[in-house]
């Protein structure tokens, strides 16, 4: 979490949040690559012009796809369309908890009231198959935490999600989209979608047209953590993608609440088992205020030496063939942190970090939660 003090970056220009949007959409660019990229070379706009060549160096014998200025703004459009807006790191509808998390989406779209997204955060997710006790607990949560000044975030699902959204209409509501606006998920939601646009805030790191996939709810998940203080799990099964949320939670130094089950409903098998794990117990909305509300005011803007929009200075920073041999050579297949390829190639950050840079662009590595890359 970031330090004390400082500020947030000044808000991008037009010109700008359209590079980066060119960036974000160019091949093999993440989250983490974006940052890494920007802070190197001081701009989005000097990093799409450094994009083949550092994709050549990485390895990739073809040319890089980069995002045309064109496609670029015609996704703008497509989302303006549909009501939302794109906001990008720094902005004022950024959510503010979000803004402090590893990995977190450079750019986001959002429809909706904007303010929600400084408010305090709690988030709450569940079982899709929910029982009719667990769909009355959360609605009696989430209308006592919103009373309290609590946004409720969750991910528009069946069941849990669903009530938590439902409850808090009227105090603030976030719901994180697994797809674009233009394809709301489940389709029997859309008009709880609308409900919420009128009174939350819809968000999504996708395109307007995106169909979401099976991989993208895990991605949701990271995000409904991040903008969140703390995760209250209610009925979750062995396998359940709500433990996928409390993981994420734990990694981004987030509070996990889960509410208790009988030992014989499969549905309470998770949320049992978390609480066994180390995760408050909650019976009600004091068990989550009672930590989260210390907590207020703890975390101020965070600290992120991005290159915009004032156009940074460049990194310094080069490395040749033999030092990309030595980086390569501390990666496996199974992940390991940016400290240990420190520690065994000798280089220096700036000279990993470039590495990196180049051998994700080519699609020879993955990253992972807490700084830890991995050959593909």
């Amino acid at each position: 979490m970031s330090g004390a003090g400082g500020s947030r970056r000044a808000t991008l220009t037009d010109a700008q949040k359209l590079d980066w949007l060119r960036l974000l959409r160019s091949e093999n660019v993440g989250p983490a690559t974006f940052r890494a990229l920007v802070n190197r070379f001081g701009s989005a706009a000097a990093a799409i012009d450094a994009l083949p060549d550092l994709s050549a160096r990485g390895g990739l014998k073809r040319r890089i796809r980069v995002c045309s200025r064109a496609d670029a703004e015609r996704e703008i459009e497509t989302a303006a369309r549909l009501g939302a807006t794109l906001v990008a790191w720094g902005d004022p509808g950024y959510p503010k908890r979000l803004a402090d998390t590893e990995g977190g989406p450079p750019l986001l779209y959002a429809a909706g009231r904007l303010d929600v997204t400084h408010m305090p955060t709690v988030a709450i997710v569940g079982s899709r198959n929910c029982s009719a006790l667990g769909r009355r607990l959360v609605s009696t949560l989430a209308n006592d935490l919103g009373a309290e000044g609590f946004v409720v975030v969750s991910g528009l699902a069946r069941g849990i999600d669903a009530a938590a959204h439902q409850a808090s209409l009227k105090t603030g509501t976030i719901a994180i989209l697994a797809g674009g606006h233009g394809h709301i998920y489940p389709a029997e939601h859309v008009d709880l979608a609308d409900a919420i646009k009128a009174e939350g805030v819809l968000i999504t790191e996708m395109p307007p047209d995106w169909i979401a996939r099976a991989k993208d709810f895990p991605r949701r998940n990271r995000i409904i953590s991040g903008a969140s203080y703390g995760v209250v799990i209610v009925e979750a099964a062995a396998r359940s993608g709500s433990l996928i949320t409390a993981r994420f939670a734990l990694e981004q130094g987030r509070e996990v609440f889960a509410v208790p089950g009988s030992p014989l409903d499969p549905r309470a098998e998770g949320t049992n088992r978390l609480i066994r794990d180390g995760a408050t117990l909650t019976r009600n909305a004091e068990d989550v205020l009672e930590v989260l509300r210390p907590m207020l005011g703890l975390f101020p803007p965070p600290i992120a030496p991005l290159g915009e929009p004032e156009e940074g200075r460049p990194v310094s920073a080069d490395i040749d063939d033999s030092d990309r041999r030595r980086v390569i050579d501390a990666i496996g297949p199974s992940p390991v942190s940016i400290d240990d390829i420190l520690r065994l190639t000798g280089l220096t950050h700036g000279q990993i970090m470039l590495a990196l840079i180049e051998l994700e662009l080519a699609g020879r590595i993955e990253r992972h939660s807490g700084q830890r890359v991995s050959l593909l």
